[in-house]
């Protein structure tokens, strides 16, 4: 069974993670997925806890508190703000466009100023634009990272380990990928991270769970909508490709 909670104190990343150790170290607590816009926790169950007695467990970590939500008035609230919130959602987008759009850009000049028009060198720029820029933003807050992208990504979710390293895996790729060193690896671990990557968003979203996209870390409020989807569907297409080019 699966409970709502809603999540007072919470400030931070790291906060995120303080609140969903508490939740998962209760026993009978089989899964915790916690939020911190908005702040919720939605809690996977054995069988019925008492909700004093996960609030005792949050409490302990810090100056935090945990109220079981109404889904009939939270359903109704959504509903009433659907409207307004599509706007807005479209709204938030517009950092992604914009970055994606800027790293398109650098490559088109690249390749003006070297008079270099392959499009595989331009696809391995843009590779190498998009890791070394999105590896940044996770970087920036590095806690609240992990936090949001063990929400949705299907092996972050099973190793925090995985969820610190992530960052640092995309500096990698976007470091090789400009200095075009072992292409055929490089492609076959961009090829899995990226299908991976959108699995996890896929469920996601046919789960339709409002939840933060953790594409650019936090330092930008990115909603999860088909967008992420397809930002990983395209680089694992355009890595795929290139593999296929470099095999023949």
């Amino acid at each position: 069974m699966k409970h709502e909670y809603k999540i007072s104190g919470m400030h931070c990343g790291a906060c995120v993670e303080k609140v969903q150790s508490a939740l998962e170290s209760v026993e009978g607590v089989e899964e915790a997925e916690v939020t911190l816009k908005p702040p919720r926790a939605s809690v996977t169950m054995a069988q019925h806890i008492e909700t004093d007695k996960l609030t005792q467990a949050v409490a302990a970590k810090g100056s935090y508190g945990l109220e079981e939500t109404d889904h009939g008035q939270d359903h109704d609230a959504n509903t009433d703000d659907e409207g307004e919130g599509h706007e807005q959602d479209d709204e938030s987008l517009y950092p992604l466009f914009l970055i994606v759009g800027y790293i398109a850009g650098a490559v088109l000049l690249v390749g003006y100023a070297t008079d270099q028009w392959d499009p595989m060198v331009m696809m391995r720029h843009f590779m190498a634009g998009f890791f070394l820029v999105f590896s940044f933003f996770k970087l920036l807050d590095p806690a609240g990272f992990v936090s949001a992208y063990r929400g949705y990504d299907l092996i972050a979710r099973r190793s925090a380990t995985y969820a610190r390293t992530y960052p640092f895996i995309e500096l990698a790729l976007g470091i090789v990928y400009l200095i075009n060193v072992l292409p055929i690896v490089v492609n076959i671990v961009t090829l899995v991270l990226m299908l991976v990557g959108a699995a996890g968003v896929l469920k996601a979203l046919l789960d339709k769970r409002a939840i933060r996209c953790a594409c650019l870390g936090t330092a930008l409020n990115l909603p999860m909508t088909k967008v992420t989807l397809v930002e990983d569907l395209t680089m694992a297409g355009m890595a795929a490709v290139m593999l296929i080019i470099y095999v023949l």
